[in-house]
């Protein structure tokens, strides 16, 4: 008896996987093939950092709060050197310079992560700055293949959706990820007993269980939390 096909939908389309949505496809299904992915998932107050956000804006400042959030995650990948990591070839190498990989959406459902080369050296407007310049060049197709292998970390944001925690995947050989997730708005109680309405973000870190193990992946994100926690500068 012969196969039966079934056809297709009435109103339906087929879409050939080709070209960069290949190329993406193809990068996604060796990542998880190749890293042994673990995600972390954690929550943090936003109240400060929003605050410190009000002041720099008062004072001319254009970083915004993804800028704020950009800077805090750069600090304490400074201070987590293991996150900051490449794995290739059986070897671990940790990265003194933080170049974050911004994980951009172009038209047609394609995503680029090109580099923010040396991250750490930027403040807040420098890296609101460089941030706008590396979109900009990106949705122009004007990316180098510096800008697009270069990066030793990376984020990405879906902030504006809500989705509060997702599992990013690896963009190996990197070995961490950093997911911002969406806002949720929830009542607490402050310190005079009053109930407040306060924003709270979804964190999510995926990471290579060959060269990070749970503890040290927390700790970030604990850190990373305190670090926003505290508007933006270290935790206590």
């Amino acid at each position: 008896m012969g196969q039966m096909h079934t056809p297709p939908e009435s109103g339906g389309s087929s879409l050939p996987l080709k070209g960069m949505r290949k190329m993406i496809a193809a990068k996604m299904s060796e990542s998880l093939h190749t890293a042994a992915q673990l995600t972390h998932h954690a929550e943090c107050e936003l109240t400060a950092l929003q605050a410190r956000r009000a002041r720099l804006k008062a004072s001319g400042s254009q970083a915004s709060l993804q800028d704020l959030l950009l800077h805090a995650i750069v600090q304490t990948l400074g201070e987590h050197p293991a996150l900051n990591a490449t794995l290739q070839d059986n070897l671990i190498t940790r990265h003194a310079a933080v170049h974050l990989g911004l994980a951009i959406p172009l038209p047609d459902d394609l995503l680029v992560a090109p580099a923010l080369f040396d991250a750490e050296r930027l403040d807040p407007d420098g890296l609101a700055e460089a941030r706008r310049a590396l979109t900009d060049k990106a949705l122009a197709g004007k990316l180098s293949v510096k800008e697009l292998t270069g990066a030793t970390v990376t984020v990405s944001n879906l902030g504006l959706s809500r989705v509060h925690y997702f599992t990013p995947i690896l963009n190996v050989p990197q070995v961490a990820i950093v997911g911002i997730g969406g806002i949720q708005q929830r009542l607490q109680r402050g310190a005079d007993g009053s109930l407040v309405e306060c924003d709270f973000l979804g964190l999510s870190l995926t990471f290579d269980h060959r060269a990070v193990n749970g503890g040290p992946a927390a700790a970030f994100l604990d850190a990373l939390c305190e670090r926003i926690e505290g508007g933006g500068e270290a935790g206590s």
